[in-house]
This record gives C-alpha cells, sequence and structure tokens, in this order.
C-alpha cells in the first residue's frame, strides 16, 4: 500500500528569496544618488521608486533595465552573487538577446510568484555564469 503525502506537507527545496530593492538600494547609494537622481534619469517617480526598494513592489524587467540604465550598469549585475564588483566586459551572444527579448515580451503577463521565480533563476545563472568566467 501506497501513502500519498500532501502537496502541502511535502518540504520545497529550499529557494533563496531575492529582494531586488535592497540591491538597487545598495547601488544607489555606492554612487551616492538619490531616488530623485533615478527618477529624473528614469522617469519612474520616487515613491515608486521607494516601494521597489523597501520590497512592496517587484518592478519588472522593463522596469529594472531602466533603473539599471541610471545607476550605468548592466541588467545582470542586479542578480550577481557579489553585488559588490561589477561585471567587466560581459557582453551578450546572440542568442542570449533573443532569449532576454521574448523574456521581455512576456514578462507583463506573469504573476508576481512567476516573475519571483524568474528572477531567482536569473540570479542563479548569473551567480553560475560570474563562477565561470573567473
Amino acid at each position: 500500500m501506497q501513502t500519498l503525502v500532501p502537496e502541502q506537507a511535502r518540504p520545497s527545496p529550499e529557494v533563496t528569496p531575492i529582494n531586488i530593492g535592497v540591491t538597487i538600494r545598495s547601488f544607489r547609494l555606492q554612487r551616492g544618488m538619490s531616488q530623485g537622481d533615478i527618477e529624473k534619469r528614469t522617469g519612474l517617480l520616487r515613491c515608486y521608486l521607494s516601494r521597489v526598494e523597501n520590497g512592496h513592489t517587484v518592478p519588472s524587467l522593463d522596469t529594472l533595465q531602466k533603473i539599471a540604465g541610471a545607476l550605468d550598469l548592466p541588467l545582470s549585475q542586479f542578480f550577481a552573487e557579489d553585488t559588490d564588483r561589477e561585471l567587466q566586459g560581459a557582453a551578450l551572444s546572440g542568442e542570449e538577446i533573443r532569449f532576454l527579448t521574448q523574456v521581455q515580451r512576456y514578462s507583463s503577463q506573469l504573476t508576481e510568484n512567476d516573475r519571483r521565480l524568474l528572477l531567482a533563476m536569473v540570479r542563479k545563472f548569473a551567480a553560475t555564469a560570474s563562477t565561470s568566467m573567473s
């Protein structure tokens, strides 16, 4: 006789949650920028940036790209394991650009949980990629 374990009783794999807002705030402060500076460069309201930095809102990939551009960072830097060092000479292949374009196209249709999962996967990939580049 086989005993079935209810779905919620099964242990879930350990996933380190990403707080993208803390990362954004860290980079912003490292550069001596205010939320108003980011607002001027992106057109995103300061109150929205505050909500992102405090973890109340999860930004879309398009919004993350705007913030990264305002901070003069590659988007991938938000997901690097060691946020104190910048990626040097990181170039995307044509295949990677096509993939990210597709992700961007469909990101508006993602639920918040799916968006968080995607960000976790990108972070893990970025960490793996930066380790293999060393």
